[in-house]
Formats: C-alpha cells, structure tokens, sequence
C-alpha cells in the first residue's frame, strides 16, 4: 500500500502530527502496532493481530476508520522450496476498525475471499471499493465497501482484459477516473526468456474496469516496472523499475492518463551496481511536501546497497535528482514509510543477514528532505516469518 500508508492521502502541505501515531509491521501473519513518537524517534510496542495466513499489504480507508489487510499462503513471504515459492490457496482481504485513540484493530465482518495471492491492495479514492492486485496470473479483483467498513462479494470484470504479466502494485489514479496495476514482467533467466514489463490502465467506474491505455517503453523489454507514486502537484507519476534500479518519470494528464515515454530516468544507486544479481529498486514514496521523493534499494549482500535514495524534484520539471544514498542498516528494505507530517521514515529491513538481524529502521527527515539515523528495533524472523511490510497510519 502504500507498499508505505504514506500514501493513502495526497497533500499539497505537511500535515499537524496528532499526539499518536501509530506503526503496523507485517512479521509473517502476525500485525504487530506500535506507537510512533517522533519527538524521540522511538517505538513503543503495543497489540499484535494475527492473520489467517502471512501478510502481504495493507491499506486505510480515505476516512481513516479501516485498515484493510491482505494475506496469502502463497508467493514470496512463503518458505521456497528449491527456490520455487509455493502459489498457496488461501487468500483474502481482512477489513478492520482503527481505534481512533489508540490505534487498536477489530475485525470486521468476515475476510473477503480472493482467487489468487493479493501483492498488493488498495482503495478507490472515493473508498468506494478496495482493489487487489494478483501476480500469478496477473489480474485486478474489485470488491465493494459497505458503510460499516465490511467487504462485498467480488465484482465481475468485462472478459477479456489485458493485466499484462506479473502485477506487482494497483493504484487509483487522484482523478477517481482510472485505476493503474503496475507489471512487472519478469528477467530472463538461464532457461526463459524476458517476459516484458508495463503499466497497464483502466478507466474506473461503479466497480468495473476498462482498458485505457498501455505504456512500455520499448516493448517493455529492460521494463521490470514494480511501483508507483503520484506527485502531490498531479504533474507526474514517478516509477521505480526493479531490475533497472531506476525511476522514470511521466507526465501526468488531468484525467489520469500518462505520457507514452518517460520525460526523465535516474539511476536510484550511488555506485556501478546497476544490473548486478540481487539488486533491485523496490518501494517508492514522495515526501508531502512534493519537493523530495524516496526510494528503496535492496541487495541480497554487503556488497550491494541495501539504501533510501533520496532525490530533490525540480517543481517545473519534474526532473529527480540524487541528493543522498543513507544505508537502512540491515537488509532486504523491501518496504518504508513516512508519517503524515513528513517528518519521520521509517525502513522495514525485511530479512536477516549472517550477523544483521531484520528490524525497523528509523530516520528523522531534515527541512532539505534529507534523512538522518535515529535507531533501529532488531525483529526475530525466520522461515515464513519476514518483516514483509510496515506502514504508518494516517490520523
């Protein structure tokens, strides 16, 4: 979601941090809360739900009541076996009450039930409907709110839609006219060829989708697309390419559509790693004040960069450029997130490595946007149990 919660609302200005505000961490099935004090930087640990199987996402209702979650017993927060992770066969979305004062979640309703595994999820921007992206076989499934924040049945889609390969993230366009699931594709392998990446979108109405428009730069070929952001301004989408390691930026039209080619591409390392084995470019989110943009480098080893990139943004242009490369002390920082004031980003370095445990990172965000190391919460992972995602909640 937000792969960060950071982007459940978009804000042209930094918002007024409440006297609480609060952390989720996905370990395994279990959503651990944790209270965010951003005077001192620190966490407090609170309740902990469990999930019905590991979790995947998570997204706030637009009115801040629900917390939606996604879990699966398949994909990769699963134990892999020869390398292969199993595709499961339970899947669902499960709809919770945030408690206003403190942050604590009650189920509601029974989970929604889902084909395949969900990697990602999201709201319209009315709240109208939740969203869910599917990897294998790459599809958007669209489910109704109801008022008390529970889940409908499954809406039916047109046949015959074309959800590229791999999904890897589904966002609702600000406009509230279209819906973008983000493709991954997949790199060749010593056996398979390149299966092409794309951004795939859909105009959006009354639940049910629409083919709008596809954009894959060079037939998506070298396009392992992976996440997206739009900036607070509605002039650009910014996108993070995974085996690229690199964002591109596209003009965004008012009714949600996007410039075939992308105006700008940026390198998100600081140093030559750019194709190496195991780096990637993984979550992306803009500051909300809209001048700096952070991305996500992971690397399976030390000697790749396992860092936040942070990129100041020309406001006429839309050009990114690097202004600093902070290591997330540990490894594999598959997702982050900021408060609503944009003035804490917290990591979740998702797996352990030798002697670095998996943990939460937190930085403190200067007036430039730049980020400065406060400390980090070690979390005891394990097989089945990685720190797959973290989010702040808006209040």
């Amino acid at each position: 979601m937000w792969s960060s919660l950071v982007a459940f609302i978009i804000v042209a200005a930094p918002m007024t941090l409440s006297a609480k505000t609060t952390l989720y961490a996905a370990l395994g099935s279990s959503l651990i809360q944790y209270d965010l004090d951003p005077a001192t930087a620190t966490l407090t640990q609170r309740a902990t739900v469990t999930l019905p199987a590991n979790i995947q996402e998570a997204w706030q209702h637009p009115n801040h009541k629900f917390l939606y979650v996604a879990w699966s017993d398949g994909g990769a927060s699963q134990v892999a076996v020869n390398g292969v992770a199993p595709m499961g066969d339970h899947h669902g979305i499960t709809a919770f009450r945030i408690d206003q004062a403190t942050g604590a979640l009650t189920a509601q309703g029974n989970p929604a039930s889902l084909p395949s595994r969900p990697i990602f999820i999201t709201t319209d921007t009315h709240g109208t409907y939740v969203i869910a992206a599917h990897n294998a076989p790459s599809a958007l499934s669209v489910y109704a709110i109801h008022p008390d924040g529970t889940l409908g049945e499954r809406i039916p889609q047109p046949a015959g839609l074309d959800f590229g390969i791999y999904g890897h993230q589904v966002r609702a366009d600000p406009s509230g006219k279209t819906v973008i699931i983000v493709t991954r594709g997949n790199g060749p392998t010593a056996t398979s060829k390149e299966d092409p990446g794309a951004l795939k979108l859909f105009a959006f109405k009354d639940g049910l989708l629409s083919a709008l428009q596809s954009v894959a730069p060079g037939g998506g070929f070298g396009y392992q697309v992976r996440h997206l952001d739009f900036h607070p301004s509605g002039k650009w989408t910014f996108v993070t390419l995974e085996r690229q390691s690199q964002i591109h930026v596209y003009a965004r039209k008012p009714d949600g559509a996007l410039g075939s080619e992308p105006l700008f591409v940026a390198s998100t390392l600081s140093k030559a790693n750019q194709g190496r084995a195991g780096q990637t470019a993984a979550s992306i989110h803009f500051h909300p004040n809209g001048r700096v943009v952070y991305v996500a480098n992971r690397a399976t080893d030390a000697s790749g960069e396992n860092s936040i990139a942070v990129f100041s943004i020309n406001q006429k242009t839309g050009e990114p450029r690097l202004i600093q490369s902070i290591a997330t002390q540990g490894f594999e920082p598959r997702t982050f997130t900021l408060d609503p004031a944009g003035k804490m980003l917290v990591v979740a370095n998702q797996l352990k490595h030798e002697a670095i445990p998996a943990g939460l990172s937190i930085f403190r965000i200067a007036s430039d946007g730049k980020l400065e190391f406060a400390r980090k919460y070690d979390v005891e992972s394990g097989p089945g149990r990685s720190l797959f995602w973290a989010g702040i909640v808006a209040p």
